[in-house]
């Protein structure tokens, strides 16, 4: 059996990579505390001894390992590989061993570039989200830290932009409360790493957390027509186009003539029906006095058993044919011999139990 550690009977070597190839050389007293002429010459019998020898090494590998650590801890090296498209395989064939895991696929596709574009911001925060509930785990080291390094990417872009602060939020508070369990797992093969390096993360989703809520939004100098000053017919049917009842109850608050209009009953049957089904919804009617039914009252409770349908402008596609991953605008091998070729599109829940198997 080879003997794996660093061989106490030998002074070290270093090998440099140079345009004729790797060359050894010996390591002096700049990178080592110990140089190989107080191993090596006779002169000093008190420096060349087994206990002072030991020591040495001691601290050399000690200072070693504290170099490590701040590279695995400190530093943020992004594991962007920025490809457009990836093979997911989910067995091992005469072609390929092994299967594509979802820390693979995590790392591999390019997220980086997706969360500039704001087609694909929405998808990625929900991505991260679902990550964060319940799939943090299964990923691998690097895939951890890389989701890390998205999630502050995504943070100083609304940092920057001032935009989509709400569900940035609701994501850093998802991933805080499964970190808080997680970290009491420490020690079961949960999470990969240091707790002190876990903790250190916590810590910066808590500064994260604390910069958007000291965010103050600058009011635009107005140009022209406010929503306040337009028509009720015009703001009405702006109302009708958000698919997000928060949206609609926050501009409720705006002034009074606006509360007025999202009581508005049709606004709330287009909710019901946008997000639900009809068999859905005929187990929550709910009537008024006057006989009318209560769709804001059936949208809220709804809400509260149903999942909300969810929209997004991009999202991943698999290609049934040759089981590419892919983003919707990226062609891969299959759509450039065949444009017709057959695509699944991915909800975020998709992709995710794309690689639950």
């Amino acid at each position: 059996m080879p003997f794996l550690g660093q061989d106490w009977r030998s002074p070290g070597q270093n090998w440099v990579k140079t345009e004729d190839g790797w060359k050894k050389t010996i390591a002096d007293d700049r990178n080592n505390n110990v140089s190989v002429d107080s191993f090596c010459k006779v002169k000093e019998p008190e420096c060349f001894n087994k206990e002072n020898l030991l020591l040495s090494l001691n601290y050399d590998m000690a200072a070693k390992k504290r170099k490590k650590d701040l590279m695995n801890n400190n530093t943020k090296i992004p594991y962007f590989y920025r490809e457009k498209w990836i093979y997911v395989h989910k067995g091992s064939t005469k072609e390929r061993h092994g299967y594509c895991t979802l820390g693979e696929a995590f790392n591999r596709l390019d997220f980086c570039s997706a969360i500039k574009d704001t087609r694909r911001f929405n998808y990625v925060v929900r991505l991260l989200e679902l990550i964060a509930r319940s799939q943090l785990p299964s990923l691998s080291g690097v895939a951890q830290k890389n989701y890390m390094n998205i999630l502050e990417r995504v943070v100083q872009k609304v940092l920057d932009d001032q935009q989509n602060i709400r569900p940035i939020k609701e994501l850093l508070q998802t991933l805080y409360v499964s970190l808080c369990g997680l970290v009491q797992d420490m020690g079961k093969s949960v999470l990969v790493g240091n707790i002190n390096l876990w903790v250190h993360r916590m810590e910066n989703i808590l500064q994260w957390q604390q910069q958007l809520d000291n965010i103050q939004i600058s009011r635009p100098t107005p140009s022209g027509m406010t929503l306040t000053e337009l028509p009720a017919s015009l703001q009405l049917n702006i109302m009708q186009r958000l698919t997000d009842s928060r949206d609609l109850l926050s501009l409720g608050q705006v002034c009074p003539e606006l509360g007025a209009l999202t009581e508005d009953r049709l606004l709330w049957k287009r909710l019901c029906q946008y997000h639900f089904t009809d068999r859905q919804i005929r187990k929550r009617l709910l009537v008024s006095d006057k006989g009318q039914l209560e769709w804001k009252k059936m949208y809220l409770k709804l809400s509260r058993c149903c999942p909300l349908r969810e929209q997004y402008s991009d999202t991943l596609h698999l290609c049934t044919h040759c089981h590419i991953l892919f983003w919707k605008d990226t062609n891969h091998p299959c759509t450039a011999n065949n444009p017709e070729s057959c695509t699944t599109s991915l909800s975020p829940q998709d992709f995710i139990n794309l690689f639950n198997f």
